[in-house]
């Protein structure tokens, strides 16, 4: 019973220190998942153009935070700068999240662009949580998103 006291002590004493926002350059800088990598940075307005050029490969993209979802903030929706739709990005394995209050911030992630297709009652629940997903005639939706393993966010 004590080490499982002793390592739950542990844990939550080391999430915390992952998760505490750090400084670079004399800004806050809010870190998740991985550190990012050598990959390289692609442009996200290009990249959405042709997304299948990037199948299977780790790359680096670069926005602002339009949208989080409010709930816990597993998801958000990237865009560069002026655009008006971007891409939503989601979290590696589930691991972590994202503050619900980043709508705004400034962002660079590392991840991967992935291509799912929703069930109707999947694209009506993520279509109530403010993801703007274009529903197919049979009610399912098919998604390009971009599922990240790293994330820095500042304002």
């Amino acid at each position: 019973m004590r080490h499982r006291v002793i390592r739950s002590v542990f844990v939550l004493v080391a999430l915390s220190v992952l998760a505490a926002p750090t400084m670079v350059g004399g800004q806050t800088v809010i870190t998740r998942g991985e550190a990012i990598g050598g990959s390289p940075v692609v442009n996200l307005e290009r990249a959405l153009g042709s997304v299948d050029q990037y199948a299977d490969q780790t790359v680096v993209l670069e926005g602002a935070v339009k949208k989080v979802c409010q709930m816990k903030g597993c998801w958000m929706e990237l865009t560069s700068q002026g655009a008006d739709r971007g891409i939503r990005v989601t979290f590696k394995d589930y691991a972590f999240f994202v503050p619900t209050d980043s709508t705004g911030y400034d962002a660079r992630l590392e991840g991967m662009f992935e291509e799912n297709v929703f069930s109707k009652s999947d694209a009506d629940h993520l279509i109530a949580e403010g993801v703007a997903l274009q529903r197919n005639p049979d009610g399912t939706a098919t998604e390009v998103s971009f599922v990240a393993q790293a994330v820095e966010l500042w304002q």
